[in-house]
């Protein structure tokens, strides 16, 4: 298993080593052998120019999952599963930690859960498939020890 955070946001961040921790848990109660993920933590900037260039919308995002297996060009020989990468606005699980009431820890986790659940094929287009993928966040999240109702400290 590989999990690498790259920290590209204006200062330290905390929960790096959670964040591979978190992501480690969820692929291995997924049973996902041998993933290579990337978890890139950004600022709202940043994550604003992918969302324009990349999904057409212009507006910053929470998070945004590139699934490189949807990729044919992707397909890998070897036994790796090459999963993609998983970026993060720092600055959106800030904001929105406050405005749910929890804790910056239990948004960033939530966050990485969430884009690994899409590159893992997961969708909330419908309400269906919503229901599905958000139940497994919140599975992830609760066995993992992180709670919704968690403060911060």
């Amino acid at each position: 298993m590989e999990i690498e955070v790259f920290n590209e946001y204006k200062e330290n961040v905390e929960y790096i080593n959670l964040l591979k921790e978190i992501a480690s848990f969820t692929l291995k109660k997924e049973k996902v052998d041998k993933p290579i993920v990337n978890i890139i933590l950004v600022d709202n900037k940043k994550i604003h120019e992918i969302n324009k260039k990349y999904r057409k919308i212009d507006r910053e995002t929470d998070v945004i999952s590139f699934a490189l297996e949807d990729e044919d060009s992707m397909i890998n020989a070897s036994s790796y599963r090459i999963l993609g990468d998983i970026y993060v606005s720092i600055d959106k699980a800030k904001a929105q930690a406050k405005e749910y009431h929890h804790s910056f820890k239990r948004e960033l986790c939530f966050l990485v859960v969430h884009g690994l659940y899409h590159l893992l094929g997961y969708d909330h287009e419908t309400k269906e498939e919503e229901k599905i993928m958000f139940q497994k966040q919140e599975e992830v999240l609760n066995e993992f020890g992180i709670k919704k109702e968690e403060k911060e400290i």
